[in-house]
């Protein structure tokens, strides 16, 4: 099982997400920004290093907003998402091909990750709440 962490990045009433690039597993998919946990790292370490990677952007991690599990047919993950702020930078496209703000309401219309969706259908259920 691969360790893998990604940020839940609001502003006002609006989250990021970003494109995978098409020459990646789940190419063109939507997803949260982050990746993989490299051995001897922190979970906030991870993600502090993959937004920085992926965005260009510094990152304050917050509290854990929620974890899953899923099986994809070349790896399985446990995905641990985490509230995050930017601190500092303009986020970038250097390794997705688009990023977005959406709503909660504005889910629907995109194709996400299978790993995202459990996640996403509980963003929905907290925004509706």
């Amino acid at each position: 099982m691969v360790e893998v962490v990604a940020a839940l990045i609001w502003e006002n009433d609006r989250f990021m997400i970003c494109k995978r690039p098409a020459h990646k597993a789940r190419g063109l998919l939507w997803e949260f920004v982050g990746g993989k946990v490299e051995p001897g790292e922190t979970h906030a370490g991870a993600l502090v290093r993959e937004c920085r990677e992926e965005l260009a952007i510094t990152v304050k991690v917050g509290t854990l907003f929620c974890e899953v599990t899923h099986t994809y047919p070349d790896i399985t993950v446990h995905l641990s998402l985490y509230n995050a702020k930017i601190e500092d930078g303009t986020p970038q496209m250097l390794e997705h091909c688009d990023i977005r703000m959406i709503t909660p309401a504005e889910i629907p219309q995109y194709d996400f990750c299978p790993a995202d969706k459990e996640i996403l259908e509980l963003i929905m259920k907290e925004a509706k709440a």
